[in-house]
């Protein structure tokens, strides 16, 4: 049964989705790394993160333009180069999607213990937390999309209005007390009667351009649902950049009055989100925390849509059983949803809710994607594909040399990238002192363990329904 033009997300609502699965806890916890990793240069490197941004967005938005099917790099990557790149592109982004899910949702539960004077690392309280809002997120989505693009659509209206207050209030505030600091301050600024921000090396700054960045990611995941949007082809190219380029300037705006206003506080602070700790007023920063828990939730809400329709895309291209596309009568993917959220809670709970670890394979299944999909553009435009696509207006531009000065981007990110500390374990005073195995283990667990346990189950599928 054809699902219902008006059920189906519209321009406006794929923007906030799009700004939705974007701005999650980032822009609310991280400026306090990227400001200690890059000084005064930390405005530069968000402005760089979100030219990246777009730039893979563009990719992203050139292939929805020949491919529509829902699974966005898994639909894209099999169009391109067959069944079994597209298998295995599809289950690791899968992998990636329900961990990063898990990750937000422990960001949530812990910032919340935190915020409330409860105690963050008590595992028993994560764990029922954890549950409990789950469980909420279920319950959204067994009411259908009606219910979750309304939701979805509140949470993107309170988190740009959080910090939109952030903006406003700090500018009103440099007026009023004319208390403010040149960008170069922050440089200077000790703790413990050491400089914070180190000489800044090109490892350095591109350590610093990632961490910036990953407060931009999430734009990748946005054409998963889009058999669940109206006119895909023609508005997923419009929609992603045009929420980069809103939350750019929101991000830019927000930092910069950080900067600004009390970069001591923001870079000392150990408070949770360390954005509230600019401001003395004990309102204002009650309010950036419940904006940053709306934020947060807000990005759970949106993964619980995005994650299971890549598994169900999978379905649907007979790649996986086909008992994985059963639906509810208010259009849920039940099932999906479920292997979802066994994998979300799971995976953070066997690792004790360390997110650094699993973030580090949510990261690297990332840039696997943002190589991978750019190829795939450029097959479509040249006509070399494996499966038939849609017949879509052809430009150079945004299918040729975008796609391959995305490339090279990601190359150059992971050439200059600190593997050592990525994949080591750090004491306090930064130096490496060992190899993090779980970080190991966990790639070559989403990299080939899981593709091969989930191969082997899709050929016993397909001899036991012959």
């Amino acid at each position: 049964m054809s699902k219902s033009e008006s059920d189906k997300l519209g321009f406006w609502s794929i923007v906030f989705l799009a700004i939705n699965a974007i701005i999650g806890s980032g822009i609310f916890l991280t400026p306090q790394s990227v400001v200690q990793q890059a000084g005064s240069k930390t405005l530069w490197v968000y402005f760089i993160a979100a030219l990246i941004a777009s730039v893979l967005a563009i990719s992203f938005a050139a292939a929805a333009k020949y491919v529509t099917k829902s699974g966005a790099a898994y639909a894209y990557a099999k169009a391109a180069f067959g069944k079994n790149v597209g298998f295995y592109m599809g289950i690791v982004r899968y992998f990636s999607a329900s961990v990063a899910w898990g990750v937000m949702a422990v960001g949530v539960v812990k910032s919340t213990i935190s915020i409330f004077g409860g105690n963050p690392n008590d595992k028993w309280g994560v764990t029922w937390g954890f549950l409990v809002l789950m469980a909420i997120i279920t319950i959204i989505n067994l009411f259908g999309q009606k219910v979750l693009k309304y939701v979805m659509n509140l949470a993107t209206i309170g988190k740009l209005a959080a910090l939109v207050l952030i903006i406003v209030a700090g500018v009103v505030l440099l007026i009023m007390t004319g208390a403010s600091h040149n960008l170069s301050y922050v440089d200077h600024i000790t703790q413990n009667g050491k400089q914070i921000v180190p000489t800044l090396t090109t490892t350095g700054f591109v350590m610093a351009v990632v961490s910036a960045f990953y407060a931009f990611t999430g734009f990748e995941s946005v054409a998963s649902g889009s058999e669940d949007m109206k006119d895909p082809q023609k508005n997923l190219p419009r929609a992603i950049p045009l929420a980069i380029l809103v939350i750019a300037v929101v991000y830019i705006g927000v930092v910069a009055v950080a900067m600004i206003l009390n970069p001591t506080a923001l870079m000392t602070t150990t408070q949770v989100v360390a954005i509230a700790a600019i401001f003395k007023n004990e309102i204002l920063r009650d309010v950036i925390l419940v904006g940053a828990l709306i934020s947060m939730f807000g990005i759970n809400v949106a993964s619980s849509f995005n994650a299971p329709r890549i598994l169900e895309a999978m379905a649907r291209e007979k790649q996986l059983s086909s008992s994985l596309t059963k639906r509810t009568k208010n259009n849920f993917p039940i099932r999906t949803f479920f292997v979802s959220v066994a994998l979300a809670i799971l995976i953070p709970l066997a690792f004790e809710y360390n997110m650094t670890n699993i973030i580090t394979l949510s990261a690297m299944v990332r840039f696997f994607g943002f190589i991978v999909v750019p190829l795939a553009v450029i097959q479509f435009f040249r006509g070399k594909t494996s499966e038939t696509v849609l017949k879509a207006k052809k430009n150079v531009w945004t299918d040729i040399v975008v796609p391959v000065i995305s490339i090279l981007l990601v190359i150059f990110l992971l050439v200059e990238y600190d593997w050592k500390t990525q994949f080591g374990v750090v004491n306090a005073s930064g130096v490496v002192t060992g190899v993090n195995w779980y970080a190991i283990a966990m790639i070559i667990f989403g990299f080939v363990i899981l593709p091969v346990i989930m191969f082997i189950i899709s050929k016993l599928d397909k001899k036991t329904e012959i």
